[in-house]
């Protein structure tokens, strides 16, 4: 590991394979947690590169255990994280908006690190049992419409980092690897980024995957459509810069954003907004990135029709009860 850190001391760059082989050593238990931290801060300090990135994702999707849930057509959206806006959940809301309105949501999840409260936080706070049982996820898959895969039990290199990432509390290359190492590997995805540079890298990298997707970035700054100013949609079929107004909504501040301080008070804010009890803004940020969501599965469908089915999921109580019988499942098993 000595060598591979004087490496970067001196401002090279790892190969690919020198990326997959660090990694892996790291999943092994070969590396302290000293060395861990100084590896993890050196990627702080530069832009990781594409070699790098395609290097480590190989470690961790062969070192990944693998889920299988029957041939579902299956959908994640899952950020970045590591923006410091300190929002409330809103891509783990709109994972039950897309499953209320009968979308299949393999959901891949951690708890926060660079913010007080991430989706695996959410979930285990209302009873939700984490697991890699393939016939318990399925089971949800079928009845709620939706399954949560906690990162730590599919890739151990996560699991042996997670001490080092808490002690950090910084963004670092695994919040940008999190999206892509989904063990479910579904078919459509929803991506949040927190800056345009990796915006054009996820783009470089997805466009060799059988994959349809869209990636997102709000130019101020935030993983997801914010509803805050202007935003970029980078997919197959090209890029473009839109305003909220656009897509039928309205301009929000980032004060209607913000999360709770502790779990407790992020748990009660994630219930009332799911029970229809949320503000305009808080419902409709939510609104805004189901739509684009669904537009991924239903690419023939405009916007407008998207934002409809989102809508109509929220408002009827059908996101709630996705919720509802999730966690009903996990209390009763």
């Amino acid at each position: 590991m000595k060598e591979i850190l004087n490496q970067l001391f001196d401002y090279k760059t790892l190969t690919r394979d020198e990326a997959s082989k660090v990694l892996t050593r790291i999943a092994s238990g070969e590396v302290n947690e000293t060395q861990m931290a100084v590896f993890l801060s050196i990627f702080l300090m530069r832009n990781i590169t594409i070699d790098e990135l395609n290097g480590f994702r190989d470690a961790l999707k062969s070192l990944a255990f693998k889920v299988d849930l029957g041939g579902a057509e299956t959908i994640d959206l899952c950020g970045t994280g590591g923006d410091g806006k300190n929002t409330f959940n809103i891509s783990t809301l709109t994972a039950f908006v897309l499953a209320g309105a009968g979308a299949r949501v393999a959901k891949h999840g951690n708890y926060g690190v660079s913010s007080s409260c991430g989706s695996s936080n959410i979930l285990e706070h209302f009873g939700y049992r984490f697991s890699n049982d393939e016939t318990k996820l399925r089971n949800e898959l079928d009845q709620a419409g939706i399954c949560f895969l906690h990162a730590p039990l599919f890739n151990p290199a996560m699991k042996n980092i997670a001490p080092v990432r808490r002690q950090l509390g910084l963004k670092t290359f695994f919040n940008i690897l999190g999206p892509m190492i989904n063990p479910s590997g579904p078919k459509n995805q929803l991506i949040g980024v927190f800056s345009l540079e990796l915006a054009r890298m996820y783009h470089y990298l997805y466009q060799d995957l059988d994959i349809r997707y869209t990636i997102v970035h709000s130019l101020d700054g935030y993983d997801e459509v914010s509803l805050t100013g202007h935003f970029k949609l980078v997919s197959r079929q090209g890029e473009q810069i839109l305003h909220p107004e656009e897509i039928g909504l309205t301009r929000i501040s980032a004060a209607d954003l913000t999360g709770g301080e502790t779990i407790e008070e992020s748990a009660k804010l994630f219930k009332r907004i799911l029970n229809g009890q949320g503000t305009r803004a808080q419902q409709e940020v939510v609104l805004a990135n189901a739509m684009l969501a669904l537009q991924i599965l239903h690419p023939d469908e405009p916007l407008d029709q998207c934002l409809e089915r989102a809508r109509e999921s929220l408002e009827s109580g059908k996101a709630l009860q996705a919720f509802e019988t999730l966690i009903r499942m996990n209390r009763q098993s």
